[in-house]
């Protein structure tokens, strides 16, 4: 999946506990209604936010978490993250991992690990929706 829009808000990394660390980026998309999204970067991602900065146009790949949590007091409650694990600048062209970098090199991929996959949708393919 992908969230696209306006940075509205980098946060600096917070370390959560000695082993974990996450990072906030808020992005505001560009529709009729826009929607202030926070997206998540964890451990070795937090990274991948160093060189975007407030008001550029970007591209985020993202996962959907959600889980389950037992209070105390026996009440299952639920919640949901949302993980980006890939940040490109709407131009298509990647960020530079290192804000240096976009002084006249090459850009490079600053994702990290293999991104999900989809199969292309195939619109001859017949489906078995009634509608």
């Amino acid at each position: 999946m992908e969230v696209s829009g306006i940075v509205k808000r980098i946060g600096g990394t917070q370390e959560v506990s000695a082993k974990f660390r996450k990072r906030e980026i808020v992005v505001t998309t560009e529709e009729q209604y826009p929607q202030h999204i926070s997206i998540e970067f964890i451990q070795d991602k937090t990274s991948l936010l160093d060189g975007f900065r407030e008001g550029e146009k970007v591209n985020i790949g993202i996962n959907l978490r959600g889980r389950e949590w037992t209070s105390p007091q026996g009440e299952v409650k639920y919640f949901n993250t949302i993980n980006g694990w890939k940040i490109d600048k709407m131009n298509g062209a990647p960020a530079p991992s290192n804000p240096a970098d976009s002084m006249g090199s090459a850009p490079t991929s600053n994702s990290f690990g293999n991104a999900p996959t989809m199969a292309p949708l195939n619109d001859d393919a017949e489906d078995d929706l009634p509608f």
